[in-house]
């Protein structure tokens, strides 16, 4: 299936990747480093953030606090391979992660939210959500799967529902992995001629390439209807995974606070990379991907 890319077209099926897309790949999208974070770096930030996650699954058993914690993002933003990262140390029992099918029959004449509710997380446990509701602000109105009367009243619905799940006391966390053009078809690209891989790529997929733009406007929207004081959304530049992984889990630390929280080791976020929603809309990143 050929894949256009601004000015280059190529077929997915070739091996050889265009040099023009392999090296704007890392920095497309605006994206303010030139090379991935040193894996020495990486390695060494990351030791002490899982240490840090440890602390904090302990006091969520001690004092029975839940976390929900949705991931989202364009496809290949690198949203299943942050959970498992998040999740490396932790108990299984206590950590659930929520990636859920195409709604059935039965759901689709329910309530939008409701096959969501029952995956909130009971006392002491944390829920990640590999997408979301959010469907319905992004991939259902883009790709035609909704009317748009529904999706501009989900847009009104989200923030009330989410204001239920926080005044229920669950720490609530929104991430929108943000990558650039390139780089999304690099990581396509990548996947198709992977074996161990293959299976992350659909037919969706690369229908969302075409519709790159649409995919832009809906993500805008959704951020400035759904960017609450309540449940506010922290955006994250991942074209570097490694960068991408330890925001995430900064972020989240930051915010909360558990019995023996070392604000040394968890340090300080990165600015350039990890933005409130308002900042992102603001940015080159928002306004001049490619």
């Amino acid at each position: 299936m050929p894949i256009i890319n601004q000015t280059n077209k190529f077929d997915i099926n070739e091996p050889i990747l265009p040099k023009a897309i392999k090296n704007n790949a890392f920095i497309s999208g605006n994206y303010p480093y030139p090379k991935k974070l040193k894996r020495a770096l990486y390695d060494e930030q990351l030791a002490n953030l899982h240490l840090e996650l440890v602390k904090l699954q302990a006091h969520l058993q001690k004092t029975n606090e839940r976390i929900a914690i949705v991931f989202e993002g364009r496809d290949a933003a690198g949203k299943g391979g942050a959970i498992k990262n998040f999740l490396l140390n932790l108990n299984p029992r206590h950590n659930k992660i929520i990636a859920l099918p195409k709604p059935n029959d039965t759901e689709l004449s329910q309530w939008y939210f409701q096959r969501y509710v029952k995956h909130l997380p009971s006392a002491g446990e944390t829920a990640l959500f590999d997408r979301s509701w959010y469907n319905r602000a992004g991939v259902e109105p883009v790709m035609g799967f909704c009317t748009k009367a529904q999706s501009e009243h989900f847009l009104i619905e989200a923030p009330r529902f989410e204001s239920m799940i926080v005044d229920d006391n669950i720490h609530f966390f929104k991430f929108w992995l943000n990558i650039g053009k390139e780089m999304q078809i690099k990581r396509f690209h990548d996947r198709a001629h992977d074996p161990l891989k293959k299976w992350k790529l659909s037919p969706i997929d690369l229908k969302a390439l075409d519709k790159w733009d649409d995919y832009t406007l809906a993500r805008n929207v959704m951020l400035k209807a759904t960017h609450s004081r309540h449940a506010p959304w922290q955006v994250i530049l991942a074209n570097d995974k490694r960068r991408s992984r330890i925001e995430i889990i900064r972020h989240l630390l930051n915010k909360l606070n558990y019995e023996g929280k070392d604000k040394e080791k968890i340090g300080q976020s990165d600015k350039k990379i990890s933005l409130t929603a308002n900042q992102f809309l603001r940015s080159r990143s928002c306004n001049d991907e490619g």
